[in-house]
């Protein structure tokens, strides 16, 4: 079985895929890179088949067009466990996620007994740095609103460095998350709890990206916003079909 994974989506990221990539390679233990690149026009695939030529541990999936951050770790989630790496990681690629990291989020899964562990910017010794405070404060508050409505122990829901154990990964049913944005990573962290798995927090600094563009947009917190009460809705409504077969 091989070790770790590290699934990094791109879209437009020339400045910084060729640093990411060296930065997790770097990185001890062994860490293998799957980049998920949409169709970036600005030639971000380009620059990783040529990076790869000199190392065996970078690998790239193609996808033609924006298709959603959530559809491309579905597919690097299924690539992965094809594959079987015993621990698979989200982290963008723009260096908002501290490479650094990666060892004490493994760590938590690999020696603290976690299914699930998640880089936290809302824990104790958890920041963040270079967003702007409303930004900061939305993040905030967009996580304590997912929690007052599902219930879920998590601090950051919105995070997205993140790491999952193999077994965690093969006993979530990936055909049924149907996000792409922000509430993408509402709903794994909300079906890896639901299944009585164990998610820890780990606390990092986030740091905002100094080069390229972010693709956050309001149309993601919408999505948020509501798939939070959709995912909700949902586990009350199979509990009430569950209820209703037993009475039967």
């Amino acid at each position: 079985m091989r070790d770790c994974l590290v699934i990094i989506p791109t879209y437009n990221e020339k400045e910084n895929v060729t640093a990411i990539i060296h930065a997790v390679l770097s990185r001890s233990p062994r860490f293998d890179v799957l980049i998920i690149d949409d169709g970036s026009p600005d030639g971000t695939a380009d620059i990783v088949k040529g990076l790869q030529a000199a190392d065996e541990r970078i690998h790239l999936i193609e996808r033609k067009g924006k298709l959603g951050l959530g559809t491309a770790y579905i597919t690097g989630f299924r690539w992965s466990l094809d594959r079987n790496y015993a621990y698979i990681f989200e982290m963008d690629a723009d260096f908002s996620h501290n490479p650094d990291d990666l060892q004490r989020l493994l760590e938590a899964c690999s020696i603290q007994g976690a299914d699930m562990s998640v880089g936290s910017r809302y824990v104790k010794h958890g920041k963040v740095v270079n967003w702007p405070k409303d930004r900061i404060l939305m993040s905030y508050f967009a996580s304590i609103y997912v929690r007052l409505v599902t219930w879920m122990p998590v601090k950051d829901t919105t995070g997205g460095f993140v790491c999952y154990k193999r077994n965690t990964l093969q006993h979530i049913n990936l055909d049924r998350i149907k996000f792409i944005g922000y509430a993408f990573q509402i709903e794994m962290k909300y079906a890896v709890w639901s299944q009585g798995f164990i998610i820890k927090e780990v606390p990092i600094t986030f740091k905002d990206r100094e080069f390229g563009v972010s693709k956050m947009s309001t149309k993601i917190f919408k999505e948020a916003f509501w798939g939070v009460l959709q995912i909700r809705w949902n586990t009350l409504k199979n509990k009430w079909h569950y209820r209703q077969q037993l009475n039967v």
